[in-house]
């Protein structure tokens, strides 16, 4: 079976390596014949099959790791519903155990956890100096891993993706403020600098968040609103997704937001959208304001 506490040296960096592993990791029979033993012993197995188009009769043979991941990532991408949430915490609670089990079970949370390390690492990478992007990824993937294996997750209220990148964030945060410390680094001056001529990963990273932001219906459809987005507005609609991923704000919530500031789309115009009142609409957005505010302020002090 796949050594999941050593992953192999792939080409690419860590996120990429982590991909390759767990191609591997879905072919191993064994694992997935765990797996599916997990599933029967939660009582998860039957909602599992359901959402990932398994057949009822014959989910012993075909559940594994790649449907347990399918159920942890929805097609919207956001780890909101209440499947996702039980299937998240039974993880949490092997994970949380001392056999090989339990490592095989926070290597499933690390991979269905990949967005928001991916989130994690890009918010964490100054462009004048300090650790790479893989670096803090590397970082990133082992304070993850750490916090899964806690056994502090499954117990709080709330939902657990939520609380498992908010701690992961925390625990980068702490260690990489250390090694600033310790290397005597003052990066405040170069970090305020305006980056005029993004390179190639800023490009990438900002179509990327494009990519994300349509998916979730974030920056509307029609001509009007197809204007290329400022930087601005990249970092606002980053922002927005980065609290969908904690759970601090609801995809409505994202769209009120985001409809409003970074695509200038008429009240009226958007409550029709969603199919309320203007009145309604703008109240929910004035929740939404507060919540990303407050959840940004926690950020700050973790």
């Amino acid at each position: 079976m796949l050594d999941v506490q050593h992953p192999a040296r792939t080409a690419g960096g860590i996120f990429h390596r982590l991909d390759a592993e767990w191609a591997a990791l879905c072919a191993d029979a064994d694992i997935q014949a765990a797996v599916a033993d997990w599933l029967v012993a939660d009582r998860l197995a039957d909602d599992v099959a359901a959402v990932t188009d398994g057949v009822a009769d014959s989910w012993v043979r075909t559940l594994g790791p790649a449907q347990l991941l399918a159920a942890l990532r929805p097609a919207s991408g956001r780890l909101t519903d209440e499947l996702t949430d039980a299937v998240l915490r039974a993880l949490l609670r092997r994970a949380a155990g001392h056999d090989r089990s339990a490592t095989l079970a926070a290597r499933i949370i690390v991979q269905a956890m990949i967005p928001a390390a991916v989130r994690i690492t890009r918010g964490q990478v100054r462009p004048f100096g300090g650790r790479s992007f893989d670096d803090i990824g590397h970082m990133t993937v082992a304070a993850l891993f750490e916090v899964a294996r806690s056994g502090r997750i499954h117990t709080r209220p709330g939902r657990p993706a939520a609380n498992l990148a908010l701690d992961t964030l925390r625990y980068v945060c702490a260690e990489l403020a250390a090694d600033r410390e310790v290397r005597a680094e003052d990066l405040a001056a170069a970090e305020d600098l305006p980056d005029r001529t993004p390179g190639p990963r800023r490009m990438a990273e900002a179509a990327e968040v494009r990519t994300a932001a349509a998916t979730a219906g974030l920056t509307p459809a029609g001509p009007a609103y197809e204007a290329e987005a400022t930087s601005a507005r990249l970092e606002l609609l980053e922002l927005v997704l980065d609290a969908m991923d904690a759970g601090a704000l609801s995809l409505a919530d994202g769209r009120a937001i985001a409809w409003h500031y970074t695509a200038a789309v008429p009240d009226t115009e958007a409550a029709a959208r969603a199919g309320t009142t203007a009145g309604a609409w703008q109240r929910r957005r004035s929740r939404a304001v507060a919540r990303l505010t407050a959840a940004l302020q926690l950020r700050c002090a973790a």
